[in-house]
């Protein structure tokens, strides 16, 4: 048995172990709690920079401009931004999450768009590469929508990809505003190209005609020469008159003037410029006028005049022989202050305009219909010029119209009665309306005021230049004869003209008739088409107007070239064009055509044509 001594000894022994154990329980229960408490100032710590970077993804989303959404591998919606929850119908985000992509967008785009995105974004998870692209998007409610859209590969530093990301941006407004643009560039470059034609054909009438005039010694010749030239110049000022006005109103520098003016005498002499070509073509022409229109305005009486003389000449020319053409002004009403709102309208019997053009007949820089204005002629800014001076007048302008059943053109201004002159009247008794219009004007007894012009004296029929043609033709044979010797001589060889412009014809046939070539003439490419189609093995030469009604001569030209015959892939085709820019020169060559030979003509170079294609009577071997 121990002794007292050994047990007290190992009391002592085991309080010792045991104050030690104690102690380090104290060591490991401090230690615990300063682990507990770090790691609780961790987990806060974790939790707040949770919580911040919630609220800046949340902050990131919601002021996300697009329509931006995560998609996982299996084209699962994992997260997206405030535009894509209001754009699938503000659905809760928490329950969008998970849902498959054609499931979100089913109710809003076609089965078509949904597998060609799904395609898309596949395409991006297996190539990594981004895809970037903007299309037209229909909708199911019928809306029409231009998205560029941007899909990404959602990747991980690793490489590892987790989906992709998917940007759309509506860019409906951005993609109409650059079509209009481009548009607008497109219409005025078309619109330079006209003019250039536009001023050329009249220019080449001028050094045409300048050049039959120097050649002939027969001063009835030379006089018909000049007055081609004059009325020529005449056209071309008109046409340079009204790029200058469309220049001032493009640049917002087009301003009127306040003169008085007789009412009455502006529309008199407005009428009296068309009273020939009216004759010429047997026209109807009926002038009725509200008495109750005071008889001195004040306004800019120049330019309503020019608004009349641009409704006039387009009614007579868009009018065919024994038509008629009425030109009505109206006093719609008089303020207390005496302002008059006046409505003139100029109504024909023509030809009528398309439903589908109506709406482009008064816009700068765009022309109804070319091949109605190369047949008829014009720089198609009339009706926008006068759109502008009925504007800045305080009225409007407008048309009525169908096809073969005429137009009206009817516009509105406000005026003021000068009331210094006031006392003027139209001074006449007679109570008829039909009256020659280059006379007096008479004011029936209900204060209409109404005139009709006489037709020409001349037989129905017989033209009123037909002396003056046949005298000019035989002078210009006589010229012809004179001058024969002086040229090479091509007599029985054959060339087709197409032309569809009378003065460009005449001053071609005029030109060549010293070489003896026997000349066809046809009025547009479908007329040159069927003559050389009938005579295949006739023609030697074709020389083609480019731009011309119908067909135009890059069309018959390929045509040409197309034909099974020999001679149609041979034939020399030089166009003849006032469009002279190097990419019109091109594609003329394009066409199948040999050589350009650009208006206005010059006689050296239509005769070194002949020289190079045709062989000549009396040319050296």
């Amino acid at each position: 048995m121990p002794s007292e001594a050994e047990i007290e000894n190992d009391l002592k022994k085991h309080y010792i172990r045991m104050e030690r154990a104690y102690k380090k329980l104290e060591r490991d229960y401090q230690a615990l709690s300063i682990m507990h408490e770090q790691t609780e100032r961790l987990r806060d710590a974790n939790e707040a920079a949770k919580e911040l970077s919630n609220f800046y993804n949340r902050l990131l989303l919601k002021n996300t401009p697009g329509i931006t959404f995560l998609l996982d591998l299996d084209m699962r919606f994992v997260l997206g931004s405030d535009k894509t929850v209001e754009f699938l119908g503000n659905l809760d985000m928490r329950e969008m999450v998970g849902l498959p992509f054609a499931a979100l967008f089913q109710t809003l785009m076609t089965d078509a768009w949904i597998s060609d995105m799904c395609g898309r974004c596949a395409q991006v998870m297996h190539s990594r590469q981004p895809a970037n692209f903007e299309e037209k998007v229909l909708l199911l409610n019928g809306a029409e929508l231009v998205f560029q859209i941007m899909i990404t590969p959602a990747e991980e530093h690793s490489g590892i990809c987790r989906g992709v990301v998917v940007v759309m941006n509506d860019v409906t407004e951005l993609s109409g505003a650059k079509e209009n643009a481009l548009r607008a560039s497109r219409a005025k470059g078309d619109f330079l190209a006209n003019m250039s034609h536009e001023i050329r054909t009249p220019m080449n009438a001028i050094v045409g005609m300048t050049t039959l005039a120097r050649a002939s010694s027969d001063i009835d010749r030379k006089n018909y020469c000049l007055d081609k030239i004059d009325n020529a110049s005449s056209h071309l000022l008109g046409i340079i008159n009204d790029i200058l006005d469309m220049s001032k109103i493009e640049a917002n520098k087009f301003e009127l003037s306040s003169t008085s003016f007789n009412f009455e005498k502006t529309l008199r002499n407005a009428a009296n410029v068309i009273n020939f070509r009216i004759a010429e073509k047997q026209l109807d022409f009926v002038v009725d006028i509200d008495g109750g229109i005071p008889a001195v305005l004040r306004g800019d009486e120049k330019r309503l005049a020019q608004v009349l003389a641009n409704l006039l000449s387009n009614a007579v020319k868009f009018t065919p022989k024994h038509g008629t053409v009425r030109l009505d002004a109206r006093l719609e009403e008089q303020s207390a202050d005496g302002v008059c709102t006046v409505r003139i309208s100029v109504t024909d019997t023509g030809i009528g305009i398309d439903k589908d053009v109506l709406p482009r007949l008064f816009t700068p820089f765009e022309q109804a219909e070319s091949g109605m204005s190369r047949k008829f002629g014009g720089s198609g800014l009339g009706l926008a010029i006068s759109r502008r001076i009925v504007e800045m007048m305080g009225g409007r302008i407008w048309v009525e119209s169908e096809p073969g059943r005429g137009s009206t053109f009817a516009f509105t201004i406000r005026v003021e009665p000068d009331k210094e002159r006031e006392e003027e009247s139209f001074h006449t008794d007679v109570n008829s309306r039909k009256i020659p219009f280059l006379g007096e004007t008479p004011r029936t007894d209900d204060g209409v005021r109404g005139t009709t012009v006489s037709p020409s004296t001349r037989p129905v029929g017989e033209n009123p230049c037909a002396d003056d043609d046949a005298r000019a033709d035989a002078d210009a044979q006589a010229d012809v004869d004179a001058r024969t010797d002086e040229v090479e001589q091509y007599e029985g060889r054959h060339a087709i003209l197409a032309e569809d412009i009378d003065i460009n014809r005449e001053i071609v046939l005029a030109l060549l008739e010293p070489t003896r070539l026997a000349i066809d003439c046809a009025e547009n490419g479908a007329e040159a088409l069927r003559l050389f189609s009938d005579s295949p093995d006739r023609y030697d030469l074709i020389f083609m107007d480019v731009q011309m009604p119908e067909m135009d001569g890059y069309e018959a030209t390929r045509r040409i070239r197309a034909l099974e015959t020999p001679n149609a892939r041979k034939v020399p085709v030089v166009a003849l064009t006032a469009n002279a820019f190097r990419e019109d020169v091109e594609r003329c060559i394009q066409s199948g055509m040999n050589e350009h030979l650009s208006k206005p003509l010059d006689c050296n170079a239509v005769m070194s044509v002949l020289r190079k294609y045709l062989r000549s009577r009396n040319a050296p071997a």
